[in-house]
């Protein structure tokens, strides 16, 4: 459901040819009548012959012009056509033909000048469902969730024939946790189309956040019903049975997700809670092994199967566990910390680089772009004896120097210690980062690995389980996270609905 669809029922030209009868009851006679006839039969290579000759006789008519508008729009010449609205505008700033017809195209190319486009037409006509639809939406890519409800609730009955306009509206709902409100607009979105699996998804998921699972049990119950339901469908309805007490039905459905989708991670990773919430650890880690022989390299299933072991104190599985997942994704498996720019996160670290680079020749004694330069110098996984490495230590020693306080340049800083063989060094960062932040996954694991190496292992124990209750804490989060994620789908995206 794209954002391109919402207002579905009507194209640009479909709404550009509606304003025909306000401009020729607008135009003063039959003056014009050939031209709007020619509009209406869609003959817009004659009306574009005519409006040339009529517009050289009358240059200053703004009908004569929004009509322009309306030809060239149907011939596709889309500049052209928003060039004689703006030239209607100029000669009456009020017309509201040529407002609507700037403003639909504006709309379409996804421009923020169809926002005050739209507010004015507002002001002539303040009850118009399509201008507020159409400015909420854009105000809901924009991220403005509190002035797109306003224009969604004044939309009225138009967005009940608007999918995508009406999962927009819920979306920024949920953004602002007004779920009550959020399940409101959801149940008309399934009620348009109730076959949709989407919809129920959509309405399931903040029933969830709701917790009011029986209720969305009921939602995926016919899709649950029609046989072959997909590893979404399995793993929401799970999640609601879970919910609702009945974890057998949740085991049931779990498995039958996982059969249907061997390779999707978040899976395991929820039959790992139901495991752990459970204490039935082993039957944990028998899944997660299900799991790694399809995906061996699925860094989070190592950590999920570390945090099982640590529950039955099989210490050293855990540590190795926790090892493999590290050495497979050290920027994610045990919750790193790392702040690093977009750039880096997009696997682009020679542009991030010059970037921090660039910055520190105006700003040379900013601990966050010294740590930064550390991490992304890191990242690039230098040989302890090379001049990047070199670097990236001088850097985060000169970052922590300047701002004790910067819990991400501590760890990265025991991480290059350890590196080195400076274990000492490496656990009196990692206890500084802890200091900072109590909750880091990254300077627990660092200080089991200082500690590993020095032979000290009194604290090993109770350190792995507090690493596990951290996972565990942020696998929780994930969960949430992600179904805020499914939720405002496709309201991420750069293009406006269309009208």
């Amino acid at each position: 459901m794209t954002g391109m669809s919402v207002f579905k029922r009507l194209g640009v030209l479909a709404a550009l040819v509606a304003i025909l009868p306000w401009a020729f009851a607008q135009s003063g006679g039959d003056k014009i009548g050939p031209i709007t006839s020619a509009l209406r039969a869609r003959e817009f290579d004659k009306a574009v012959e005519l409006l040339q000759s009529a517009l050289q006789q009358s240059p200053k008519s703004a009908q004569l012009w929004t009509l322009q508008g309306i030809a060239l729009s149907g011939e596709e010449h889309e500049k052209e056509a928003l060039a004689s609205f703006r030239n209607a505008l100029k000669i009456s700033p009020d017309y509201l033909p040529a407002l609507e017809g700037a403003a639909q195209l504006e709309y379409k190319a996804g421009s923020v000048a169809a926002v005050p486009l739209l507010q004015h037409v507002l002001q002539l006509r303040p009850n118009d469902p399509t201008s507020h639809a159409m400015l909420a939406v854009l105000f809901c890519k924009r991220g403005d969730c509190s002035a797109a409800i306003q224009h969604f609730e004044q939309s009225g009955s138009l967005l009940d024939s608007q999918p995508g306009a009406l999962q927009q509206y819920g979306a920024c709902l949920v953004r602002l946790k007004q779920l009550d409100r959020a399940i409101s607009v959801f149940s008309r979105l399934v009620t348009l189309d109730s076959a949709d699996s989407d919809a129920r998804h959509y309405l399931s998921t903040v029933q969830l956040m709701a917790e009011r699972p029986k209720d969305a049990i009921e939602t995926l119950a016919p899709l649950l019903q029609a046989g072959d339901p997909n590893s979404r469908t399995l793993q929401l309805a799970a999640s609601a049975y879970e919910a609702n007490g009945d974890t057998p039905q949740a085991v049931r459905l779990l498995r039958q997700a996982i059969v249907s989708d061997p390779r999707k991670v978040d899976l395991y990773l929820d039959f790992t809670n139901i495991s752990m919430d459970h204490q039935s650890f082993q039957v944990g880690i028998a899944m997660i092994n299900s799991g790694l022989a399809v995906q061996p390299n699925a860094a989070p299933l190592y950590v999920a199967r570390g945090v099982l072991y640590v529950q039955l104190a099989q210490y050293d599985q855990a540590e190795a566990d926790f090892d493999k997942a590290d050495a497979l994704d050290p920027r994610q498996a045990i919750g790193s910390a790392a702040l690093g720019l977009e750039a880096v996160q997009k696997n682009d670290p020679d542009q991030a680089l010059a970037t921090v680079r660039s910055k520190l020749a105006k700003k040379p004694n900013d601990a966050y772009l010294l740590y930064l330069q550390a991490d992304i110098l890191t990242q690039k996984g230098p040989d302890v004896r090379s001049t990047e490495f070199q670097s990236a230590l001088l850097s985060a020693q000169k970052a922590v120097s300047l701002q004790p306080d910067l819990a991400p340049a501590h760890n990265l800083l025991a991480k290059l210690y350890l590196q080195t063989g400076q274990n000492r060094e490496a656990l009196e960062e990692s206890r500084k980062a802890l200091n900072i932040n109590p909750k880091d996954q990254s300077a627990v694991y660092h200080l089991i690995q200082a500690l590993r190496k020095t032979g000290d292992k009194t604290e090993l124990p109770d350190l792995l389980k507090r690493l596990a209750q951290l996972r565990q804490e942020a696998t929780r989060q994930e969960e949430q996270h992600n179904r805020y994620k499914l939720i405002e789908g496709n309201t991420s995206s750069n293009q406006p609905a269309q009208p």
